[in-house]
């Protein structure tokens, strides 16, 4: 009986591994630039550290709820690490069970090389349109989230890469935002930027002044009580939003829930970040569904 429940565990943890793709997002030969790390990968209690190759893990959506949309999810860790479990696979077995493909990126940790996590995202939201079909995808529906650094990253996407290549909306879940110093996390610019970083960087790195008219639909939520990355970080991104026209925004501010809540089962608000969520895919779901009038 003992070795007949062993059997039975490993059958379950198999077909649990095999709704997830994983696709190597680049060769070494091929990477528009390297981040220069030479340590071994480590993989600890869901965080990756030293990540030289970038990977794509894919969960494709419930075909019987399938809508259509599909999201690139960017884990955050302060360009550090990458929480490939809270902020990655929880949120991709959650999405897809609700329709929804996701896209977790395994991107590269920058080191200095601030042009390496965004190169992966840029390649991850291309992947994605280009298999579109074989994942059941509106290419025109493929959009980003982003958590913490991840969010930082999410952000960038929406807002520095070519218009051709932004995602179609952004959720960005208590991201950081602006370098300028007092309401910045420092730990993040530091590795994405280097400690030597000039005013001029900051500027460049700071979302909210990267916002423009073609900037996509975003979602942000986030706690008041965050102490890691100041709400004032959301704020400064809805307001920049809001100046540009960039319609079908909002901001959630939960009153308590920290930092890095992920999918905290303790945590008060857990259920309800995730119903806005769900709540505002559907919404532009629904938009993008309804017919375009010829007077338009």
């Amino acid at each position: 009986m003992k070795r007949l429940l062993m059997l039975l565990c490993l059958a379950a943890t198999l077909a649990a591994s095999a709704e997830v793709k994983v696709v190597k997002l680049w060769n070494n030969a091929t990477a528009p630039h390297s981040n220069g790390v030479t340590e071994p990968e480590i993989e600890e209690k869901g965080l990756v550290y030293n990540i030289t190759e970038a990977e794509l893990y894919i969960y494709p959506a419930d075909a019987a709820k399938a809508t259509g949309q599909a999201v690139v999810v960017c884990p955050g860790g302060g360009y550090r690490v990458v929480a490939m479990q809270c902020e990655g696979d929880d949120v991709g077995r959650w999405l897809s069970a609700h329709g929804i493909t996701v896209v977790v990126v395994k991107y590269r940790l920058p080191d200095g090389h601030r042009e390496v996590p965004l190169e992966d995202v840029e390649a991850a939201l291309r992947y994605t349109r280009d298999h579109a079909a074989e994942y059941g995808v509106d290419p025109a529906r493929v959009g980003i989230m982003g958590f913490s650094a991840g969010g930082h990253l999410a952000g960038s996407a929406a807002t520095m890469l070519p218009e051709a290549v932004r995602p179609a909306f952004a959720v960005l879940v208590y991201p950081v935002i602006t370098a300028e110093p007092g309401k910045c996390h420092k730990g993040s610019f530091d590795n994405l930027l280097g400690a030597g970083r000039t005013a001029d960087d900051e500027a460049q790195w700071s979302l909210e002044k990267r916002v423009t008219p073609s900037t996509p639909p975003t979602l942000l939520l986030l706690a008041d009580d965050d102490r890691a990355v100041p709400p004032v970080n959301s704020t400064l991104f809805y307001e920049a939003l809001k100046r540009n026209g960039v319609k079908d925004c909002s901001l959630h501010i939960y009153p308590s829930g920290g930092h890095g809540i992920g999918f905290d089962p303790d945590h008060i608000y857990r259920s309800q970040w995730r119903a806005d969520v769900l709540d505002y895919l559907a919404m532009l779901a629904q938009r993008d569904s309804k017919p375009t009038s010829k007077t338009e």
